[in-house]
C-alpha cells in the first residue's frame, strides 16, 4: 500500500519511531539496522511494509529497500511471522542472512533470539538459493532476464500465495515454459 514514507522524526527508539509526512503521523516499526542508519538524522526516507491483522494496522519500516525485501522473503516462511522476522533482522544485516543460508551455518541463526534448531533449518531450507536472487533482481538488467516461470512466481507471492506453494503450482502446470505469463498464472491458480 505505501512504498515508502518520507517525513521528520518527531519520536525515536531502537524498535519505533513517529514519522510526521506532512502533518500525519505514522507510527512505524523498526529494526536495530535501521535504527543505525537514521539514529543521527531528523527527516529520513523509509522503505515500508504494511502488514494488516484482524485487531491492528502494523506498519515496518526500513531504511533500505533490501532490508524490506529481506524481510518478505523472512515472512514467507511457515512459522516466521513478523516480530520474529523484525528480530532477526534486528541481529542479522540482510547480507549476514545470505552468508548464514548459503553456507547452511544454523549457528548464526540459533543465536538470534527465539530461533531454534528446527526454525533455523526451515529458513535456510525455504531461502537457500533466493536471496542472492532477490538481490541481483533489484537492478533493472537482472528483472529483463527473468523467466516467465520467474515471473509469475514473483507475481503469485505477491498475490499473497507463499513461495513454496507458488513454485509447487507452476511445476505441476504442463508445458509452462511455452505458456504467457498471463496464461501460466491462470493455470497456476487452477492448480491450487
Amino acid at each position: 500500500m505505501f512504498a515508502y514514507l518520507e517525513g521528520r522524526i518527531d519520536y525515536k527508539s531502537p524498535s519505533l519511531l513517529y514519522l510526521d509526512v506532512h502533518g500525519v503521523g505514522y507510527e512505524i516499526h523498526i529494526t536495530l539496522q535501521t535504527y543505525a542508519r537514521i539514529q543521527s538524522v531528523d527527516t529520513c526516507r523509509l522503505f515500508t511494509h504494511l502488514q494488516v491483522r484482524e485487531d491492528a494496522w502494523v506498519l515496518y519500516g526500513f531504511a533500505e529497500e533490501e532490508e524490506r525485501t529481506t524481510f518478505r522473503q523472512l515472512l514467507n516462511i511457515n512459522g516466521v511471522g513478523a516480530v520474529t522476522a523484525r528480530i532477526i533482522l534486528s541481529s542479522l544485516t540482510p547480507d549476514e542472512l545470505e552468508r548464514a543460508v548459503a553456507g547452511e551455518d544454523n549457528r548464526t541463526l540459533e543465536k538470534v533470539k527465539g530461533i531454534g534448531t528446527k526454525t533455523a533449518q526451515r529458513i535456510i531450507l525455504e531461502l537457500k538459493g533466493k536471496l542472492t536472487r532477490q538481490k541481483n533482481t533489484s537492478s533493472t538488467s537482472a528483472v529483463v532476464h527473468n523467466t516467465t516461470q520467474e515471473d509469475a512466481l514473483i507475481a503469485l507471492v505477491n498475490l499473497g500465495i507463499s513461495r513454496s506453494v507458488a513454485e509447487g503450482a507452476i511445476k505441476k502446470v504442463n508445458n509452462a515454459s511455452s505458456l504467457s505469463i498471463e496464461e501460466l498464472i491462470k493455470q497456476a491458480l487452477r492448480v491450487l
